[in-house]
């Protein structure tokens, strides 16, 4: 007769913090805060280039911008990743930085698509380096992370629609922003342009049915990530 079935703490899948892939590893508790501090030494400087007479933004347009929004949080969320152990974080803390995994592909995607200038090579690195560390290095890296890296809670099925909560709050905001002073973050947002509020809600309505694609290839790779360690677990833990 089988023993009846137990719950496992959190802390026991973490419970061998020197395995390649555990998020308590050296080598992820340095590369994490590296590109980290790169994508936010990147930011700085886009915030003092901002500043700069001639600039074609200034700095509150600057952070009117989803890409600059993303890095900053993303650049934070892998230094405080480093900061903890994995099993004194928050469980929801995967379902955070599953968030920012989908934004910062779908920043990357979006300037590949809709904001490089016309006949920049998609796979080209050779760009302004903060334009480098915010639109190739932190989608790639975080992931990688996301694929790579031990994850432990498994997502409802909703979390991809919860996760599109910021991209459409940022719509919003863009819009409205946009009605009182003319700027737009994006040329696809503005209804000011060729084909008016038609053109901008049609290339708004691609964007959100791409993020709820790539969310819900995140939401499935995480799920199928924390579903090997757990496999894991079981294999390792002694017959009772």
């Amino acid at each position: 007769m089988s023993s009846p079935r137990k719950l496992v703490p959190l802390e026991a899948y973490h419970r061998d913090p020197g395995r390649a892939l555990h998020p308590d590893s050296p080598w992820v508790r340095v590369v994490r805060p590296l590109v980290g501090g790169f994508v936010l030494a990147a930011l700085v400087q886009k915030t003092y280039d901002a500043t700069l007479p001639g600039n074609d933004v200034d700095i509150f347009q600057l952070y009117s911008e989803f890409t600059v929004q993303a890095n900053l949080g993303l650049g934070l969320l892998l230094i405080a990743s480093a900061a903890w152990p994995a099993a004194r974080l928050p469980r929801w803390w995967d379902h955070l930085f599953g968030a920012f995994v989908l934004y910062l592909v779908m920043t990357g995607l979006i300037y590949i698509v809709l904001v490089a200038p016309p006949g920049e090579p998609w796979w080209s690195w050779d760009l302004y380096w903060p334009q480098m560390a915010h639109h190739r290095l932190a989608p790639l890296y975080v992931l990688l992370d996301w694929l790579l890296v031990t994850r432990t809670v498994r997502g409802p099925w909703w979390r991809p629609l919860a996760w599109l909560a910021y991209p459409v709050a940022f719509l919003i905001f863009s819009w409205v922003r946009g009605s009182v002073d003319g700027w737009y973050v994006y040329d696809f947002l503005d209804p000011t342009l060729e084909g008016g509020w038609r053109a901008a809600l049609a290339s708004v309505a691609r964007v959100l049915v791409a993020f709820l694609v790539i969310a819900s290839l995140v939401h499935l790779a995480g799920n199928a990530r924390a579903a090997l360690a757990r496999g894991r677990l079981r294999r390792e833990r002694p017959a009772t």
